[in-house]
């Protein structure tokens, strides 16, 4: 499972991979340098925006949900245009979205926090068919939303807090019940970034500032470690022919001149052959 530079354009801070199955092409932002980044074999794609731009689902072939600062939109990969679907905490001009996906029924969780990162300014919303509803407050750095391969139950994450938390959906896919702890990782010093499920319902975790993406198995015990030549990792995806390739998007952002001289792929997207299958995000309805 040794790690190959997929796309060597740096970001200052790359998230949100997604492998697009109809496409089948990988896309992810640099939410710093407010850009949509992509690549199809030798092609490659970038859009930029008004505002910093964080995660990303995939309505149909041609369109993208794309989660902006204040935001969310429609955004037509062939033409570049734009269409507000519904509005994100817009009289907030200092939050702006953080990480988010599109859980097995065709909606999607978005998170909101302070552009500093400041304390309990965040909130994870679940959009659904119209409707945008607020699910949790009160949150430093939201991250590592994920859905099992079953839907019965999705995961998220403060990183400031080190704890990835289990939360039972009903059948409609909206919370039910009390949250559960999944992984606590304070006691290894890990900032959990994001996060996906892959087929046999393993959580494969960004380890911020450790160089390194975890696969953990379901009863939370590591199964297994993949190494990277940068420290800042922000988000793995399974996509490729196979669903076997993991893309993992990282950061510059914080870094010393220093530290960036001795990374200089920091930023970069790196792909591993791994021989084990991931799951596609689901389409979102909206």
């Amino acid at each position: 499972m040794e790690p190959r530079v997929f796309d060597d354009r740096l970001c200052a801070l790359g998230e949100g991979p997604l492998w697009h199955p109809d496409r089948e092409q990988l896309f992810w932002v640099d939410i710093v340098g407010q850009k949509l980044r992509s690549r199809k074999e030798e092609k490659v794609f970038e859009w930029t925006f008004d505002v910093p731009v964080s995660a990303l689902g995939w309505i149909d072939h041609d369109n993208l949900l794309i989660a902006g600062a204040g935001v969310l939109m429609r955004f037509n990969i062939e033409s570049g245009s734009r269409e507000t679907i519904c509005r994100v905490e817009p009289d907030w001009p200092d939050l702006r979205t953080n990480d988010g996906r599109a859980d097995p029924k065709g909606g999607f969780w978005i998170s909101t926090m302070g552009r500093r990162a400041e304390p309990g300014l965040g909130t994870i919303y679940r959009y659904y068919r119209g409707e945008l509803r607020a699910l949790y407050t009160g949150i430093d750095i939201p991250n590592a939303t994920c859905f099992s391969p079953d839907g019965k139950f999705a995961c998220f994450a403060d990183s400031r807090e080190r704890i990835i938390w289990r939360q039972a959906l009903d059948r409609d896919g909206w919370p039910t019940g009390d949250r559960t702890i999944f992984l606590d990782l304070r006691q290894v010093a890990t900032s959990p970034d994001g996060a996906i499920f892959d087929a046999d319902g393993f959580l494969w975790g960004a380890c911020w500032a450790k160089s390194s993406v975890a696969r953990y198995a379901p009863n939370g015990r590591e199964d297994l470690r993949i190494e990277l030549p940068v420290s800042q990792i922000t988000c793995p995806a399974f996509g490729g022919p196979n669903w076997s390739t993991l893309f993992v998007t990282t950061a510059q952002e914080g870094l010393s001149a220093e530290a960036l001289a001795s990374q200089p792929l920091a930023g970069a997207v790196f792909a591993v052959e791994t021989g084990l299958r991931g799951q596609p995000d689901p389409m979102v309805i909206l």
